[in-house]
């Protein structure tokens, strides 16, 4: 009877006998990987680590007591094509559940002295293709997001236009290479221009008219939050 005591609390303590404790599988976290650029990196002066989307969300899923990390892979400067670069060394290694991906103001920007964006309409939109491709090769649950737009008061590019004119249409790529994957779609450049169009200047949700404040975070966080939430039910 001793023996078959000793066994009974080893085997509890291996989380071996059922009914008794969740299992090894059971108790793995879902890990959320945020890739991006400086907007999804996030942190900057007047930007905390806790204070980007990421932060926001890895506190949100732990109030709610779900078992859900966040790790932020965001890289300032980044374009569509770089992100291609270190997607299976950096990213994929990590062994993510849900990738959220959102790149298009750098790709889609024209530099001073230049006549052209970093990278084309086109290459930006197969880059996206082959973004998601991989990432549903390895059976990561994709969402694809757009970038927020710029405020009103932000500095005109090398061909002296605001650099939305040029964004918009990269937004637009992304809608419609959500679309053609059949993947989850977080529309933050909607949002953005839709409080832009009710007379707000989304300038104010920015540290320079581009890259999000804590105000601007919570906006982003509170966009993706729901969207999220369905793919861990």
């Amino acid at each position: 009877m001793r023996r078959f005591f000793i066994l009974q609390l080893v085997l509890l303590a291996c989380g071996l006998v059922p009914g008794t404790c969740m299992t090894a599988d059971a108790a793995e976290e879902t890990l959320i990987v945020t890739l991006g650029d400086s907007i999804t990196k996030g942190v900057r002066s007047g930007v905390t680590a806790e204070q980007t989307f990421s932060g926001l969300l890895q506190r949100e899923f732990g109030d709610d007591g779900a078992e859900v990390k966040v790790i932020n892979k965001g890289i300032g400067g980044e374009r569509t094509d770089q992100a291609l670069q270190r997607l299976e060394k950096e990213i994929l290694s990590l062994k993510p559940s849900i990738i959220t991906v959102m790149y298009g103001t750098n790709d889609s920007y024209v530099d001073q002295d230049k006549s052209a964006s970093r990278l084309s309409e086109e290459q930006f939109e197969s880059n996206l293709q082959e973004l998601v491709r991989r990432l549903q090769a390895a059976n990561v649950r994709v969402v694809l997001m757009t970038e927020p737009c710029w405020g009103k008061a932000a500095r005109t590019n090398g061909l002296g236009e605001h650099p939305d004119e040029r964004l918009q249409k990269y937004m637009e790529r992304t809608r419609r290479v959500a679309a053609e994957k059949q993947v989850l779609l977080v529309d933050h450049y909607q949002i953005w221009t839709k409080h832009r169009d009710a007379g707000n200047d989304p300038g104010e949700w920015t540290t320079d008219q581009c890259h999000p404040n804590p105000a601007g975070h919570r906006e982003m966080a509170r966009a993706m939050l729901p969207v999220l939430k369905s793919l861990l039910k």
